[in-house]
């Protein structure tokens, strides 16, 4: 954020000692705090020691003209919002258009009217000020549709996928996995005996099982597959260019860590289970996502029948 415009900082370049102590001794009544340079070199070496508020720059210097300071002011990330208003005797408009050509915020001829200068100074503010405000809004706007989009894709309890998210990559997974041949997985995955936890311990120790269940399975996949929470205590995991068997490794990996890692949970958590139905595209007689589900959701229900059992689909499950 800039200073107040009061209050602004001012960096005055100019070669001419006295038109540069004119200039100092003008702002400073004005309640400026000003600075100064004779040339272009120490006028880069105080703006990237303290950006000031605003650079008056003239154009012809003894080392580098302005024009190349002015570039170099735009360039930085610290001082891309400093205000450089330049000063020149030339009068040409190509002059003039060189000088907003290369960053000027603004461009006044010699000699410098004093009111003038002042008012063209307190607008290079406000207006600087309103593009900061705009780009912070744009910022805070950007930031809240972000998170509405994390939120509409995301579980609130447990904070991985939702199902609307994990049907619509599955969608793109499946038209991929088609148009280029390799296969993809699909498990669906049930807490077991998730009612008597809940009935036992509450709904907040239903939801730590979610949670946990959550966790252990995000844990236990690679960052290319995808975990969500289908509905309830269900849960669905995508695994893109995975035959069935290299899923079902997977999700029995996550089931082993399950059953070890509960041991250290409450006392209602340690009989924490799950039942798992897997099944693939290498099925011929699969041919769309909603029946790579439907396979995995037969699968699942002959895992329910054993508890804490995994079931992969065996080719034609649906055939029956």
């Amino acid at each position: 954020m800039s200073r107040e415009t009061s209050t602004a900082s001012i960096l005055v370049v100019e070669d001419s000692r006295a038109q540069r102590e004119h200039l100092a001794e003008v702002l400073r009544k004005r309640g400026f705090s000003v600075a100064t340079a004779s040339g272009g070199l120490d006028a880069l070496k105080q703006i990237r020691a303290d950006p000031p508020d605003v650079v008056l720059l003239d154009v012809v210097l003894d080392d580098i003209d302005g024009y190349s300071v002015c570039r170099w002011v735009r360039l930085g990330e610290r001082t891309r919002d400093v205000i450089v208003i330049m000063l020149t005797v030339k009068r040409e408009v190509k002059e003039r258009v060189e000088g907003l050509n290369v960053g000027a915020d603004d461009y006044l001829p010699k000699p410098v009217d004093d009111e003038e200068l002042e008012a063209r100074i307190f607008a290079a503010l406000r207006s600087r000020q309103a593009k900061i405000d705009l780009r912070l809004r744009n910022a805070e706007l950007e930031d809240l549709l972000a998170r509405s989009e994390h939120a509409a894709m995301t579980d609130a309890l447990t904070g991985i996928c939702n199902r609307r998210r994990f049907l619509d990559m599955l969608g793109r997974e499946w038209a991929t996995a088609r148009r280029y041949g390799h296969a993809v997985s699909c498990a669906l995955i049930d807490v077991d005996h998730f009612k008597r936890i809940n009935d036992d311990g509450g709904h907040a120790s239903g939801d730590e099982a979610l949670r946990r269940i959550a966790q252990v399975v995000a844990g236990a996949i690679r960052e290319v597959d995808a975990c969500a929470r289908y509905g309830g205590d269900e849960f669905a995991v995508m695994f893109p260019h995975t035959p069935r068997d290299k899923a079902q490794i997977a999700v029995e990996r996550a089931l082993v860590r399950l059953r070890r890692e509960r041991a250290q949970w409450d006392a209602h958590l340690h009989a924490l289970d799950f039942s798992a139905g897997i099944a693939s595209s290498e099925d011929s007689g699969i041919g769309t996502p909603e029946q790579l589900l439907e396979a995995a959701d037969r699968a699942l229900y002959a895992a329910k029948r054993e508890r804490g059992c995994i079931v992969v689909a065996t080719d034609g499950i649906l055939g029956g």
